[in-house]
C-alpha cells in the first residue's frame, strides 16, 4: 500500500502540473472504485488553488470544492498528454488546460475520488477525526504518551491507528520501533516518555528521509513520474523475517500483531525497563 512517503512523493509530483491550470473536464472508464466517481458540474471550469496531503489523502482545493483522492491499495496518480492511450486499470483521467492529464490508475479498486464541496474539506467524515501529521508541529512523544494511557493494545498498531497519528503504516511502524528500540507487541500505556521521545523522533525522522527519497518500492506503486521509490534498500527489519539484524547480528523474528506482519530484533528491542539512551 503507499503509505504517507508515497503519497507525499506523488503530490509533489503532480502539484507542478496541476496548480493553477483550469480543470476542463473528465472521462470516468470505471465509477465503481470504493465509492463511486460522481464528480458534479459545476466542477468544469474551475482554476486549482492548490495540491495538497492530509495523511495520506491527496486534496486538490478549488474555489467550489475539494477533490479528496486515495490510492487505495495499490493505485498511482501519472501525469500525462491525452494522446497516452489508457492501460487496463486506468480508470479516471482528469483533464486540465494546460493539456495535461491526471490519470488515476487502481488495479484492485480500493481507492477513491471523492468530491467535498465548499472551503472546508476537513469536515468530511474521511478527515474530521484524524490525529497530527507526523511531520507536523503538533505531533511529539508527548503526545503518543498522553494519548496512550491505560491503552493495552500493542504499540505497533497504535501508532498504525490515524486517530492517534497519520500516514504510520506498517512498514514505517517497523522501522521505526526497530530504531527507537521497542518491541512492537507491548502494550502501548506501558511505554514510558522518553521512549516515546525516541519513537516520535524516529518516526518523523525515518518518513522524512524517505520522502527525499521518493518513498518506498512497493511491487504496485510507481511515483507520478512513473518511477518507483528508493527507500526500500535502507529498510532494517520489514520483511526481513530470519535475516541478521543490520546493527547486532541477531535473526529477525517475525510475528502477526493486528493481522499485520511485523519483523523485529529480540536484541536490539528490548522493552523490559525501557532503557535510556
Amino acid at each position: 500500500m503507499p503509505e504517507l512517503p508515497e503519497v507525499e512523493t506523488t503530490r509533489r509530483g503532480v502539484a507542478p502540473w496541476v496548480e493553477g491550470q483550469v480543470l476542463t473536464g473528465w472521462l470516468v472508464r470505471n465509477a465503481s472504485l470504493r465509492w463511486p466517481v460522481e464528480l458534479p458540474p459545476e466542477l468544469e471550469g474551475q482554476k486549482v488553488l492548490a495540491v495538497r496531503r492530509r495523511a495520506k489523502y491527496l486534496l486538490v482545493h478549488m474555489p467550489v470544492g475539494t477533490l479528496i483522492i486515495h490510492l487505495g491499495m495499490s493505485g498511482s496518480l501519472r501525469v500525462l498528454t491525452p494522446d497516452v492511450a489508457p492501460l487496463k486499470h486506468d480508470h479516471v483521467d482528469l483533464q486540465f488546460g494546460n493539456e495535461k492529464i491526471l490519470r488515476f490508475n487502481d488495479p484492485r479498486r480500493f481507492g477513491c475520488i471523492l468530491y467535498q464541496p465548499g472551503e472546508d474539506p476537513y469536515v468530511h467524515p474521511l478527515l474530521c477525526n484524524l490525529g497530527p501529521e507526523p511531520l507536523g508541529n503538533t505531533f511529539s512523544g508527548a503526545h503518543l504518551h498522553g494519548v496512550s494511557r491505560k491503552r493495552k493494545v500493542a504499540v505497533k498498531s497504535f501508532i498504525m491507528d490515524a486517530k492517534v497519528v497519520v500516514g504510520v503504516g506498517n512498514i514505517y511502524a517497523a522501522e521505526a520501533l526497530f530504531v527507537a528500540g521497542i518491541r512492537p507487541a507491548v502494550a502501548a500505556g506501558r511505554v514510558p516518555l522518553h521512549a516515546y521521545e525516541r519513537l516520535a523522533d524516529a518516526i518523523r525522522v525515518i518518513l522524512a528521509r524517505s520522502v527525499k527519497q521518493g518513498g518506498t518500492t512497493l511491487r504496485d506503486f510507481v511515483g507520478s513520474d512513473g518511477k518507483p521509490g528508493y527507500f526500500k534498500q535502507q529498510l532494517n527489519v520489514y520483511g526481513r523475517e530470519g535475516q541478521a539484524c543490520r546493527v547486532c547480528g541477531s535473526l529477525l523474528v517475525g510475528r502477526v500483531l493486528g493481522q499485520r506482519s511485523t519483523v523485529y530484533c529480540g536484541h536490539c528491542q528490548v522493552s523490559r525497563g525501557f532503557r535510556r539512551g
